[in-house]
């Protein structure tokens, strides 16, 4: 008999799992589609920033069907201005996956840090920690960045523009959803703790940074890829709402674009007449939270199939 490794065998879950592997599949596909955006938007000859007006009507409608579908704008025009709906698709992904990478990365760093503190030492600061957590969770996040993005000047912070909505958007969404993962990583510290494993180190004289980093953290890795994954399509779903109301990332008309989805369907509220400008940002939103759920589920009954 040959023996497997809990890797091996968790891949050999995850291959079983079509749904899973489709959802892993658009992710990888979504990620290249951000990193080469520019030369993708090449061969149609269009940037997200380049105004059509020529291919207008004199209701600054696109013309022909369907938006203006063509070979050189496969997915139509913006009203208004004529501008390329593909090309600001691709670059809309960049920032859409960029905040939810990187939020999703801070939540998880902050959240498995103060979840196994919280778990592991217990007592006093098990008590403030799981106090903050009450206040983080209860927090009004949403209302939160609606105030804050009307005091932060356009400089601050010696970042400017885009780079200032990014970092902020990033600290919004990350710093005030630790919360979550916190919970989980304490409620499995507290359970690791009590282990034989654990016991054993303490025994041979191990004290608590030795055990937290070498015993208790590679025992927790399948529950924090779990909800990273599970964690990064509610983040595109809240930078998109955010952006939806405005507070995102601001589209610039020069330099480079400041296109999201959630902004382009602020935008196609105004043409709600014309479906197809509503259609392909909601579509690319749907599709990509789509796969990271499918994946995410699959991930986690791969981990741990004592949730089947």
């Amino acid at each position: 008999m040959e023996g497997r490794s809990l890797g091996r065998i968790a891949w050999t879950r995850l291959k079983r799992d079509k749904g899973a592997l489709g959802g892993a599949v658009v992710i990888i596909l979504l990620v290249l589609m951000a990193l080469f955006a520019p030369l993708i938007v090449k061969l149609t000859g269009s940037t997200p920033n380049e105004f059509h007006q020529d291919l207008l009507d004199e209701t600054f409608v696109p013309k022909g069907t369907f938006g203006g579908m063509s070979l050189d704008h496969p997915m139509g025009l913006e009203p208004q201005n004529g501008r390329d709906l593909f090309a600001g698709i691709v670059y809309g992904a960049r920032i859409s996956l960029l905040v939810a990478f990187l939020a999703t990365l801070l939540s998880v760093v902050l959240g498995t840090v103060l979840g196994v503190m919280a778990g592991y030492f217990g007592g006093w600061v098990d008590t403030v920690i799981s106090r903050a957590m009450d206040v983080f969770l209860a927090f009004p996040v949403l209302v939160f960045a609606l105030a804050l993005a009307g005091v932060i000047p356009n400089e601050a912070f010696g970042l400017s523009g885009l780079s200032l909505r990014l970092v902020l958007l990033i600290f919004i969404i990350g710093f005030f959803n630790w919360g979550y993962i916190a919970r989980i990583i304490r409620g499995q510290t507290l359970s690791l703790r009590e282990r034989e494993f654990v016991d054993a180190a303490r025994g041979m004289g191990a004290r608590g940074p030795y055990i937290l980093w070498k015993e208790l953290l590679p025992n927790l890795v399948a529950p924090i890829l779990i909800y990273a994954t599970l964690l990064i399509p509610t983040n595109i779903i809240f930078e998109a709402s955010l952006s939806f109301l405005g507070v995102g990332v601001a589209r610039q008309l020069e330099g480079e674009p400041g296109v999201t989805w959630g902004g382009m369907l602020s935008t196609a509220v105004d043409y709600y007449t014309l479906p197809h400008f509503m259609f392909w940002p909601g579509m690319a939103i749907f599709i990509t939270v789509l796969a990271f759920n499918l994946f995410g589920d699959g991930l986690r009954d791969a981990l741990d199939p004592k949730t089947r």
